[in-house]
């Protein structure tokens, strides 16, 4: 059986926006990831899935539940195991200008984590290791004194990369890492990060909204909708046979290459009410926008379970259209 390396049991994540108004951005989720694989989280902007990654990295304090990381639950540690977890958990973030430093190299931007971390003996060692991570991400170690502005958004991305490389994680969180970046820059760090992973064996929790990607890196995806998880498979699975009505909308709307297939297909264009997170009322957080709605999805949340092995579904029609 693998090894479960992150474990999401009941996050919660509010935030107060006003008296006695409360957004719930994560409410109740729950998923593993296994050791070596990459779970795909996807959603439409605003679902909470950045959220819920920033929220198990901790740079948010989670409202509840548990993020257990090789099987001790990490929402509850102390300064000290903090800083040793921020060694095997790290984060690319969305923008890769945005994320780094301007008034830093790239030398000491991806040196930082080995100077915090102290993973090196000598200033030669700390800048062989340096060269060493621009040479993994694809940049030259000629690259080593140049600043971020004078890099492209792609080779910024990698920089970023690079820096989350440097303490030598385990599991690496990877929030819209590739939304900023021009589609042909976009497969290129796609394949870089596969190529990472099977060369260090590392394990990713990959937040998108393009399904293509998602369906192209991804062992697992999982769909979230108004800070609730409503469907997750194993990824050919979820986009070969999607229970969800959300789900479906997604991919319906998702653009495909073929220009012809694209302008005879249907789209299936979710309509309707978008439920508020601030204060949500009892029921489906999704029956005001689903065709296919029942009197109890407007009065009982439904729960994720299993419909058959390996797909979950929060869905009071249990996957029966």
């Amino acid at each position: 059986m693998a090894e479960l390396l992150l474990q999401v049991i009941g996050l919660k994540k509010y935030f107060n926006v006003g008296r006695k108004q409360v957004l719930k951005a994560v409410d109740d989720v729950s998923f593993n990831i296994e050791r070596g694989k990459t779970l795909g989280l996807v959603g439409e902007s605003g679902c909470g899935k950045t959220t819920a990654g920033r929220t198990i990295i901790k740079i948010y304090n989670a409202d509840g539940g548990q993020v257990l990381f090789k099987g001790k639950d990490i929402l509850n540690i102390n300064k000290k195991e903090k800083f040793a977890l921020a060694k095997e958990m790290q984060m690319i973030f969305q923008d890769p200008y945005a994320s780094l430093d301007p008034r830093k190299t790239v030398g000491s931007i991806i040196g930082e984590g080995l100077d915090i971390h102290k993973l090196y003996n000598s200033k030669e060692q700390r800048e062989k290791r340096i060269h060493e991570l621009l040479k993994m991400v694809g940049l030259q170690k000629e690259h080593i004194n140049r600043f971020p502005h004078e890099f492209s958004g792609g080779q910024r991305q990698r920089v970023g990369i690079a820096r989350a490389l440097a303490v030598e994680p385990s599991f690496i969180i990877c929030d819209e890492a590739i939304s900023a970046l021009d589609v042909s820059i976009q497969a290129q760090i796609i394949n870089l990060l596969m190529k990472l992973q099977k060369e260090l064996g590392l394990t990713y929790l990959f937040i998108a909204h393009d399904l293509n990607m998602v369906r192209h890196i991804s062992d697992d995806t999982a769909v979230m909708y108004l800070g609730n998880l409503v469907e997750k498979a194993e990824t050919e699975e979820l986009f070969s046979n999607p229970m969800h009505p959300y789900t479906n909308g997604l991919l319906a709307a998702a653009p495909e290459a073929d220009p012809l297939y694209e302008m005879q297909r249907n789209h299936n264009i979710l309509e309707g009410e978008i439920a508020s997170p601030i204060n949500p009322k009892p029921g489906c957080c999704f029956c005001g926008r689903c065709g296919l709605v029942l009197d109890i999805c407007r009065e009982i949340r439904p729960e994720l379970i299993e419909i058959k092995k390996g797909h979950f579904l929060a869905c009071h029609r249990g996957g029966e259209f």
